[in-house]
């Protein structure tokens, strides 16, 4: 079974890249299934019922989220109408939506998907680890092919939930910091791992927004307005083979891809 992640969605240049790209991509590199992290897709902030459901016309199959899933509102309600939109599981159980699921790849294979957050330099919610053992285990009763979206700042908290799941799950793939990183591998017992997918959107920028911005924040120290950039449009993520018998990884691959004015 082979399945695209694809990395962070940064607003509107993201998501003309999806849009363009993601057919492609899918008939040439024979892909199953689709996962997306579409937290940033609106305006850089959140996401939206109308995104969301594009998102899905493109191709997507699940969309995960993070600590910017909530600035739009109006994707309260999606929660519901959508059910392979997740957040993460790790939220309080209060808190709308849900943060696992397992869905139908093209083929018909069940694979399920996992969203998690950091808590390194990020909001202090439940402990991603111990809710994992939780969601994992029933997720694995249902099927052998877990995916898990992490969503964290500090690459030592994601390698960590690497090598903590590794075995029990299929990949760990780290979002969040928008910077693809080099170390795509496959873990001692066979659980894909790549610390940041990176972005989709921007490069000419500073993670995906107008760089004169971020350093005008850093030089002064006061909030800043940004907005999001709009050149060097790329989509990033991985590609991965897993075996759908057993859930291993058996290859695990980083892509970049421009999009051609």
């Amino acid at each position: 079974m082979r399945v695209l992640f694809i990395g962070d969605i940064i607003g509107k240049p993201g998501r003309v890249a999806l849009k363009k790209l993601l057919p492609e991509i899918i008939g040439q590199q024979d892909i199953d299934f689709v996962i997306a992290n579409g937290e940033n897709s609106a305006g850089g902030f959140g996401i939206n019922r109308d995104i969301a459901s594009s998102f899905f016309s493109y191709g997507v199959d699940v969309i995960t989220g993070g600590n910017h899933f909530w600035d739009r509102r109006d994707i309260y309600p999606a929660l519901e109408e959508f059910k392979n939109i997740i957040r993460p599981a790790n939220y309080p159980p209060s808190v709308q939506g849900k943060g696992s699921g397992v869905f139908e790849s093209k083929s018909g294979k069940k694979v399920g998907v996992l969203n998690l957050q950091g808590r390194v330099f990020m909001t202090p919610i439940d402990c991603p680890f111990r809710i994992a053992d939780r969601e994992v285990a029933e997720l694995r009763r249902k099927t052998n092919v877990v995916i898990v979206d992490f969503h964290a700042e500090a690459t030592s908290e994601k390698q960590a939930m690497g090598y903590y799941l590794d075995g029990k799950v299929g990949a760990v793939i780290g979002t969040h910091t928008h910077v693809q990183s080099a170390d795509e591998q496959i873990l001692p017992n066979k659980t894909g791992f790549i610390t940041d997918a990176g972005m989709t959107g921007p490069y000419h920028s500073v993670i995906g927004m107008e760089y004169s911005a971020s350093i005008a924040r850093f030089l002064t120290g006061t909030p800043v307005k940004f907005k999001v950039a709009e050149k060097d449009i790329k989509l990033s993520g991985v590609i991965m083979e897993l075996d759908h018998r057993d859930g291993s990884c058996l290859s695990i691959e980083r892509i970049k891809i421009d999009l051609k004015d």
